[in-house]
């Protein structure tokens, strides 16, 4: 009876026409008799199949002894084949490559239309980011290199969900946004404690099939699973956060990378992030947030636990907010008016409505004043608020501790986020 890992490695190892080709060469340009019957050896054990040539654990014994005799011989431009041979054997070399080498090697001629369909489908390619990114910079002049580069790489993912119309014959459509539904949905999959075997392949299927995407959020199990991924999600993402947070080398660069995306944290007025950050020349938003009513909300970042200096100081029997907060507060307000004085334009070009635009600061952590109560610290901020207009300030701890108690209620209550509110993060 033949061993089970037989028959494995046989059908993981290519025997073809090509591979015989290219024995046979080395088999012609070997010097010694000893040499060329190990490699004939080889040839013979590939064409003694039936129906197709063998391979298998055989194959690869009989092309390393034929490989050591031509070492010995000291014949390398034959080591050099045989090398060749088992590399395409165990699939490190591509068919195409392959054989483009073997000519090369003989000194024949090279495959014209091989080398034009390659032209052409570079032409084609750069033809196609060329023409899209010049799209986008006709629809957002104000965009920098990097935001280019970043919709130029949104499309080639999307690429990969290329659709044909039946109604378009010969035309192709490549759906926007369509890979971080399946990006989201594969991380959906795979965390969502059911038994996947190729969790990337079901959510491209998934994510291609409006259909399935339907019938995933009508059904009852469905919304389950996907309301106790997102949770499992929101955690995950909830605990990197109070990790940044409480490093005390934590930049701002750190806290805003790992708050991207997470716009549920601040609360549940919030219905995404917008695009763009850049929304009046001069300055940058560090995120921008959309609000139920499409009005803007901004989010100021200052540094946590690597904050220099107090957050309160004490001032006639009271604890009242340092000067860093205060010029904080003041760039938030330098922020509105800026969006108050261009709202016209904002609206015209982005359609974001900053009229009601407010604003939060979030800075510094209570564990950098040990020496005052937390509750001290709080009271403090909160009475500084009820004299600020459309800003509010908070502490990293306290956007911490309010995201999880939303998270607590949520859990205990048996009920998740609704499908299109889950739907919403990857549109």
């Amino acid at each position: 009876m033949s061993d089970p890992r037989d028959r494995l490695a046989a059908m993981d190892i290519r025997s073809d026409f090509a591979l015989e080709l290219q024995l046979e060469s080395a088999c012609d340009v070997a010097s010694t008799e000893e040499v060329k019957a190990a490699v004939s050896a080889v040839v013979q054990h590939m064409v003694s199949g039936r129906s197709k040539r063998r391979g298998g654990k055989k194959l690869l014994d009989l092309l390393a002894e034929a490989r050591s005799k031509a070492a010995a011989s000291g014949e390398w431009h034959v080591v050099r084949l045989l090398q060749d041979s088992v590399d395409y054997a165990e699939g490190r070399i591509l068919k195409l490559e392959f054989e483009e080498r073997y000519r090369l090697f003989q000194d024949g001629i090279r495959n014209d239309h091989r080398r034009e369909f390659l032209a052409r489908t570079l032409w084609n390619s750069h033809s196609f980011v060329v023409e899209a990114g010049r799209k986008f910079l006709e629809q957002h002049p104000a965009v920098t290199a990097l935001g280019l580069l970043e919709h130029v790489h949104q499309q080639g993912r999307d690429a990969w969900f290329l659709e044909a119309p039946d109604d378009r014959p010969g035309r192709y459509v490549i759906p926007r946004g369509r890979a971080e539904i399946a990006i989201w949905l594969e991380r959906t999959l795979r965390d969502g404690r059911i038994d996947v075997e190729d969790p990337v392949g079901a959510a491209r299927k998934i994510a291609t099939s409006p259909e399935a995407l339907a019938l995933l959020a009508a059904d009852e199990e469905g919304q389950l699973l996907l309301q106790a991924a997102e949770l499992r999600r929101r955690a995950a993402g909830l605990e990197e956060l109070r990790t940044v947070v409480e490093n005390p080398e934590a930049s701002e660069a750190d806290l805003q990378k790992v708050l991207e995306g997470q716009y549920w944290i601040f609360g549940g007025d919030f219905v995404g992030e917008a695009a763009h950050r850049r929304l009046v020349p001069g300055d940058e938003l560090d995120i921008p947030l959309i609000r139920g009513d499409g009005a803007l909300h901004v989010v100021e970042l200052k540094r946590a636990m690597s904050l220099k200096g107090a957050l309160v100081k004490r001032h006639r029997n009271a604890w009242v907010p340092t000067a860093q907060v205060h010029d904080a507060v003041g760039q938030a307000v330098n922020y509105l008016v800026g969006l108050d004085e261009n709202r016209e334009r904002i609206h015209e070009e982005f359609g974001i409505e900053t009229r009601r635009a407010s604003a939060i600061v979030l800075i510094g952590h209570p564990g950098l004043q040990a020496e005052v109560p937390e509750a001290e610290i709080s009271e403090a901020l909160r009475t500084f608020n009820t004299h600020v207009n459309r800003v509010e300030v908070l502490t990293y701890k306290e956007l911490l501790d309010n995201a999880h108690r939303a998270l607590g209620t949520q859990k205990s209550a048996g009920t998740g986020p609704s499908v299109p509110a889950l739907w919403s993060d990857v549109g």
